[in-house]
């Protein structure tokens, strides 16, 4: 019996819906998006990726943007595929994108960094690669350090699948 015989084809994921991403990206924060409307987009991802089964983290600032998200591999490059043509002004920059066992992140967060002391910690002590902070000098791991900092009280308690 081959592996297409042995699946009910109702449980039988052929669209690789069944492995779960990583995947991050940066991009630099427009004018634009301010505010009122900044708010208003933010909350509309937000349910966006929630009915997707994706979840996500974001660190924004007034000049960047970090994103993570994590969940089903086709659902993750639709959010992808979704932000390229609708904002094709930030130009996001894929960093990093891997495998995962399960969901790191609990449902969509988000962090707006300021010029408070604990920020520049994070930002400029720890992680930057000058003064001022600026994703597109940092290394994948210094990324990849720097989130998990800012979000380590938000980790999920379980897998999200």
């Amino acid at each position: 019996m081959d592996i297409y015989t042995s699946y009910p084809s109702n449980t039988y994921k052929r669209n690789g819906e069944h492995i779960l991403i990583s995947l991050t990206y940066l991009a630099k924060h427009t004018d634009e998006n301010t505010g009122l409307g900044l708010m208003r987009e933010l909350e509309q991802w937000r349910r966006y990726l929630n009915e997707m089964g994706i979840v996500s983290i974001l660190v924004i600032n007034d000049g960047y943007f970090i994103q993570n998200f994590q969940g089903p591999r086709p659902e993750v490059n639709k959010a992808l595929s979704r932000i390229v043509s609708d904002y094709p002004q930030i130009s996001p920059q894929v960093v990093e994108v891997k495998e995962i066992d399960e969901c790191q992140w609990n449902g969509y967060l988000i962090r707006h960094l300021t010029t408070s002391v604990e920020d520049e910690e994070h930002t400029l002590k720890y992680f930057s690669a000058g003064h001022d902070f600026n994703p597109y000098m940092m290394s994948n791991a210094q990324i990849d350090g720097f989130l998990n900092a800012v979000f380590k009280d938000k980790k999920s308690q379980g897998s999200v699948r």
